[in-house]
């Protein structure tokens, strides 16, 4: 990779002087927006020095990363990743400009990427009609740095097997710290189930937020765990206690999503291994369907509202459990209800939805009184909890159907992808990126998280991973084939 502007002698400087500057100058003010001022200046250096080197600084920033309000929740951000952003994408554009065959002819055919792009195109045609246009220009716009920074941008980082241990780590060693303040300030509180949100701060959006990237980034550990066989112990035994902490520490954020999901990733690797991945979404959409068929029949979803009084958030996890088999957690009951108004809601605005960033402000009229909680009010402003029904709402059906058949295509496509490689390294990077799909995909089945920064990162580095993999194994397919045969 090549930098743009400045030779590459201070490239492996720059990057401690601006960690370096930024902590100083924090810890001098006390001040976010001070501690970016050298940060922003050294960062847009570095980017002219090497902007490769520039993109393994801003994957270090993300799990640090905190939002910051502006004028009270007028404007809000998370910084340093989210500016950081806005300069990839503005990269983008100079690079696609300067280099007018940027995009090969594999990453343009592929089929995620077709997708992708369409859902894209899809997404301005709703913001076009959106009930709330100003809201919905401000989804669009953050969808657009987004997908430049961890959709587009990637796929010409990730080129050699160091791009994806140098990924790796950069990622884990932030990610690991930030696990280890929530764990330590949970620690202190006696590892609380109701207080779990205290510990968390201001370093997460809140448990499921720090959940979810825990459930997401496990499965890497793994893979790398198992690229490391016969390193020796001074690379495996840390990998391993890793691994060993990070376990108790998804159990302790009382998210049972994440622990799902992290089931859900070993389901998709075995499946891999067995050759069956490919229905794994047919068959869960079957289920699916089967399972509204039957709850609409007769109202009969009407059967499962539940008893005010007693539906409410329990003291301990145990009970939260048990709580939930019997109807009466409120997280769960207040799902229902989110889910029942946004079904309820798509019958009005069925093709083009009510537009991006819009739910909360029309879904109270549609809800049914029957199914309301102690949460209700929703003073938090959170939406759907279930990502199919937060695009059937905000983007209608085709949005809705764009969502399901990618991330059928995704998990189809990394098998095919795992068997075409030869090299035992790339097939397992083919497989922990799956994996971490795999594990978004069920946490954002019971949320929407996939427009948050830290989740949302993850989310499309793994699609963007899986697309570089795919082109990556039929290079090498054709280059094994091109090659003279051996004669005895």
């Amino acid at each position: 990779m090549q930098p743009l502007l400045f030779g590459n002698r201070i490239e492996k400087v720059l990057p401690w002087g601006v960690l370096f500057l930024s902590i100083m100058a924090y810890a001098y003010t006390g001040n976010v927006i001070v501690a970016g001022v050298p940060f922003a200046f050294l960062f847009l250096l570095l980017t002219g020095v090497s902007w490769k080197t520039a993109f393994w600084v801003f994957l270090f920033t993300i799990p640090l990363s905190i939002d910051v309000h502006f004028f009270g929740e007028t404007l809000s951000t998370s910084v340093p990743d989210e500016p950081i952003m806005w300069l990839f994408l503005l990269l983008l554009f100079v690079l696609a400009a300067s280099r007018p065959y940027l995009f090969n002819r594999d990453w343009l055919t592929n089929p995620i990427v077709l997708i992708v792009a369409v859902q894209y195109v899809w997404l301005i045609m709703a913001v076009c009609y959106s009930h709330v246009p100003m809201l919905s220009l401000k989804f669009l716009a953050a969808k657009t740095w987004f997908l430049a920074s961890f959709f587009i941008i990637p796929m010409f980082v990730f080129r050699e097997k160091k791009d994806f241990i140098k990924g790796f780590v950069v990622t884990l060693v932030p990610l690991f710290i930030t696990i280890c303040i929530v764990v330590y300030r949970h620690a202190m509180i006696g590892f609380n189930f109701r207080r779990i949100e205290i510990a968390i701060g201001e370093v997460y959006n809140n448990h499921v937020d720090y959940s979810t990237v825990m459930s997401m980034f496990y499965p890497l550990l793994w893979v790398a765990y198992l690229m490391t066989k016969g390193k020796g112990p001074f690379i495996r035994v840390p990998l391993l206690l890793i691994i060993l902490l990070f376990l108790p520490a998804i159990y302790l954020t009382y998210a049972r999503a994440a622990m799902l999901a992290v089931v859900f990733a070993l389901g998709i690797a075995l499946a891999i291994r067995m050759k069956l991945a490919q229905w794994i979404m047919p068959v869960f959409y079957a289920l699916i369907t089967m399972l509204v068929i039957y709850m609409s029949n007769d109202k009969k979803f009407m059967d499962f509202r539940p008893d005010y009084q007693h539906t409410f958030m329990r003291k301990k996890f145990t009970d939260h459990i048990v709580a939930t088999f019997r109807g009466q957690d409120m997280s769960s009951m207040e799902r229902l209800y989110r889910w029942i108004a946004a079904v309820r809601m798509s019958q009005d605005e069925p093709v083009k939805g009510f537009g991006p960033n819009t739910f909360y402000y029309y879904y109270k009229p549609y809800g049914v009184s029957s199914f309301k909680t102690y949460v209700s009010h929703n003073f938090e402003k959170s939406t759907t909890h279930n990502y199919y029904l937060y695009m059937l709402v905000e983007q209608g059906w085709p949005a809705m159907i764009l969502y399901a058949i990618m991330v059928m295509v995704v998990i189809a496509q990394a098998q095919k992808t795992y068997y075409r490689f030869k090299d035992r390294f790339y097939k397992l990077c083919t497989m922990g990126a799956v994996m971490m799909f795999g594990a978004g995909f069920i946490n954002n089945f019971f949320s929407e998280l996939i427009e948050t920064h830290k989740v949302g990162s993850l989310f499309y580095l793994s699609i963007a991973l899986i697309v570089m993999l795919t082109a990556k194994s039929k290079q090498l397919e054709k280059e094994a084939d091109e090659l003279p045969a051996t004669t005895l």
